[in-house]
């Protein structure tokens, strides 16, 4: 008995005792497993989708239309607003129709808010997706030929940078709204005013991200492009006479694409606070479009009275930035090189 035993194959062992026929997690699956265990991440994560699911069927759950004023209901409440916000009780008035309450001019708080949230997740998608794409472009290029090129290139960056980024979205959102005011039909200019209008003032702030964005992104792209172009499988693909766009964007950007969606995660926050700076100064969405950053604007010239009119889009502002700045901590932790194979 012991001699058969003896005979029966052992399966073979690698290192701690594992089989060797055991399958090797890719850095992608160790990454997602290690975001999946991180709560906060997760619960970002949940808050965004739950989101996004809000503002494409904002048409269905808003009560009322953004934009429709009642004069006579204005500034009224529901009762509840009243034991939250007692110092309202010696000015409101009362309404049920209203589940948060109505503005200044009448328009539903709660549907505002609803709306308002196009605004910034349209924001907090564009914007990432404008800074990666110009931003890889010119960093692939620069790191990846270097030399002369990448000087030159990353110098131009440099003059970019010595630019107030903010204060040069605010110029230029200033230098838009009023040159395009006044432009004859029939020319280029003025179709590029009608698009703005058509798409409540939000064309000319996803130009003003789009032109400041991409720079920091060009810079960690080049950085990244420098630590992978000398390794060993981008020498085979010179060796197999690979041509160099093929192996900028066939080889090194895989390999590189984790840590710079990790930190376009991480600036999104930084994008919807600069929407709703500019809504909030006026050089932002134009009326009747709603925006968080507008809303807390107006309600802050009735804080005193009605606070619940600044509260609620200044919560739900936070309550957006909160889910993005978790779901970044998390990816930025499940990608990092030093965490694999940690639980």
């Amino acid at each position: 008995m012991a001699q058969t035993q003896a005979l029966q194959p052992q399966p073979l062992g690698g290192a701690g005792g594992m089989p060797l026929t055991q399958k090797r997690e890719s850095l992608w699956q160790d990454a997602l497993r290690r975001l999946m265990r991180n709560r906060a991440a997760v619960i970002g994560g949940t808050i965004i989708i739950l989101l996004i699911f809000i503002t494409i069927f904002a048409d269905k759950i808003a009560l009322k239309s953004f934009e429709v004023q009642v004069l006579v209901d204005q500034n009224k409440v529901p009762q509840w607003l009243l034991s939250v916000f007692p110092t309202m009780k010696p000015y409101a008035q009362i309404s049920e129709a209203y589940p948060l309450g109505a503005d200044y001019v009448g328009r539903d708080l709660f549907s505002r808010i609803i709306y308002g949230g196009r605004v910034s997740l349209s924001v907090a998608f564009i914007g990432p997706l404008i800074s990666l794409i110009v931003g890889v472009i010119y960093g692939s290029i620069s790191g990846y030929f270097g030399g002369r090129v990448d000087n030159i290139m990353m110098r131009i960056v440099d003059v970019l940078y010595a630019f107030p980024s903010l204060l040069f979205i605010i110029l230029l959102m200033a230098f838009f709204r009023s040159t395009l005011t006044e432009i004859p039909p029939g020319t280029p200019a003025y179709a590029l005013s009608q698009l703005d209008h058509q798409l409540g003032g939000m064309l000319f702030i996803f130009i003003g991200i789009g032109l400041t964005a991409w720079e920091t992104m060009a810079r960690l792209t080049r950085g990244q492009v420098l630590s992978v172009r000398e390794k060993e499988f981008v020498e085979a693909a010179h060796t197999i006479g690979a041509s160099n766009w093929r192996i900028m964007f066939k080889h090194i950007l895989p390999n590189i694409l984790g840590p710079l969606i990790v930190n376009e995660t991480l600036a999104i926050p930084g994008y919807i606070t600069t929407e709703a700076f500019l809504s909030f100064i006026g050089l932002g969405v134009t009326p009747p479009t709603p925006s968080w950053g507008a809303m807390i604007s107006d309600g802050s010239a009735v804080v005193r009275t009605y606070p619940s009119q600044a509260v609620f889009p200044a919560l739900a502002l936070a309550i957006c930035m909160f889910a993005f700045n978790f779901l970044g901590d998390g990816l930025r932790d499940a990608f990092d090189p030093r965490l694999r194979g940690t639980q």
